[in-house]
């Protein structure tokens, strides 16, 4: 089968939603400054990255097909949880998450016919973490390139009391919301 899309991202779990679902897509990541501005509120900085992150990868690959970007941050109040450097990074994320609800924000831009974008916010309620559990948890390797320090889909999901709204927008990529915008551009799912 050939692509459908561009997949403007390296993410693994990225690529197996999009699996999930059976569209089909070339990989070609992008690389960008993902630092946030003075300021810059949580949802803006997300759909901002995924904007530049598609339209990066437009301009590498020419747009011939649908581009596909997204970017996952985690948020404590307003607080930008970027991805742990070391273990005390981890752990300050984790204790600041633990007994909480925090939200997860994925935004979604598609470039094609046009450009479209969606913004899905998740709310993560985490149990009472102990600083063992966490340094066990961070030499399991799992959080080191994960927002917040955490992967849902993986060993992190004991931490997770209760989500409230898109699982699959916590992994990476909202399904439901990505589906519609590639709708939007011809992709159809149930030939």
């Amino acid at each position: 089968m050939s692509a459908q899309i561009i997949l403007a991202s390296a993410s693994p779990r990225r690529k197996e939603l999009l699996d999930q679902i059976k569209v089909s897509y070339q990989v070609h990541p992008v690389d960008i400054d993902e630092t946030p501005r003075l300021n810059e509120v949580p949802a803006a900085y997300v759909q901002r990255l995924a904007a530049e992150k598609s339209a990066a990868g437009v301009a590498q690959t020419g747009g011939v097909l649908p581009v596909l970007a997204a970017d996952t941050t985690v948020v404590l109040g307003d607080r930008i949880m970027g991805k742990p450097e070391h273990l005390d990074d981890a752990l300050s994320m984790l204790m600041q998450l633990s007994g909480k609800t925090h939200q997860v924000y994925t935004a979604v831009s598609v470039r094609g016919f046009g450009h479209s974008r969606v913004l899905s916010v998740t709310d993560v309620t985490f149990r009472a973490l102990t600083e063992q559990e966490i340094i066990a948890y961070w030499h399991s390797g799992e959080p080191l390139d994960k927002a917040g320090s955490y992967a849902i889909q993986g060993r992190a999901s004991i931490f997770v009391e209760s989500i409230k709204g898109s699982f699959s927008g916590v992994v990476g990529l909202p399904l439901f919301e990505t589906a519609q915008l590639l709708s939007q551009q011809g992709i159809e799912f149930f030939k």
